[in-house]
């Protein structure tokens, strides 16, 4: 039988191996799990280069990913969304123009209509480099409107992407929530990008509250527990995704797409990250 001074060194010793491991410590908090997970084509930019799209993207396919944003690839829309049926990949999302001129927009809605997505995204929704002042924002929230209103013409639903120079201190505020609280609620929401909300010094839980309902997607990367606070691929950092991911279940957010920024083994990436989002409870 094992002793009671035995039995309390092995919780310690076990405890503190738990806690050795990124972002263990957070896993198995409850009884969801994400049902559909997605990644950004620039993931495997690399790959890409160097393959045969359809070879690459059947890959990720296998490793379990059932939703792709990104650019179109193939010769044309149709021969590209017809692929991605046939593998089990549904395209969700794609970037667009982002521009005063709605006619250079409408081109880029038209071929995402084509390849069958539903969300048009700006990127960088904004005319300057940044940190930005109250009158970046007010040209961004008018152009940020108009595209709106052109993406439900399209049938089509509208997002802008954060970083995090939104969540710096400008004259009034901050530029993430002058967005969001200038723009319709109807025609413009947001992708949001946990690792650049945290990052910017917010916390993603309460951005997810504050503005529920306008938050349809959730870009995830992980931050590396270095000096820059480097981008780490999911599961490898210190973000707390069970919090964030129970709070965005509780809201019915469906879109989860795994991101890291100038990855080489993109790949490697996209399997060790599904490894960890698979077995991750919330």
């Amino acid at each position: 039988m094992i002793s009671r001074r035995k039995f309390i060194s092995n919780i310690a010793i076990g405890g503190i191996a738990i806690s050795a491991l990124p972002n263990a410590v957070f896993a198995f908090t409850g009884d969801n799990k994400l049902n559909r997970i997605g990644y950004i084509a620039g993931m495997i930019k690399n790959e890409l280069q160097e393959g045969d799209w359809k070879t690459i993207l059947k890959k990720t396919a296998d490793l379990g990913y059932t939703e792709y944003e990104g650019g179109i690839l193939g010769d044309s829309p149709k021969e590209f969304l017809n692929y991605c049926k046939s593998i089990g990949q549904k395209p969700i999302a794609g970037g667009i123009t982002f521009s005063k001129d709605m006619d250079e927009v409408q081109i880029s809605m038209d071929k995402l209509n084509e390849a069958g997505m539903e969300y048009a995204i700006s990127y960088w929704p904004w005319l300057v480099g940044g940190p930005f002042k109250l009158d970046d924002c007010k040209i961004s929230v008018d152009i940020l409107n108009q595209i709106g209103e052109l993406a439900k013409k399209n049938g089509l639903k509208f997002c802008w992407h954060n970083h995090d120079k939104e969540f710096l201190e400008m004259e009034e505020g901050k530029p993430f929530d002058y967005l969001m609280k200038h723009t319709e609620k109807e025609l413009v929401s947001c992708e949001m990008d946990i690792y650049w909300v945290k990052k910017g010094g917010a916390d993603p839980v309460k951005v997810l509250r504050e503005y529920e309902g306008r938050i349809p997607i959730l870009h995830v990367k992980d931050m590396a527990d270095d000096a820059d606070k480097s981008i780490i691929c999911p599961g490898k950092g210190n973000i707390d995704f069970p919090s964030i991911f129970a709070e965005a279940n509780k809201q019915g957010i469906k879109h989860y797409f795994v991101e890291r920024d100038n990855i080489v083994d993109g790949l490697g990436c996209l399997k060790s990250s599904m490894e960890y989002l698979e077995a991750l409870r919330f």
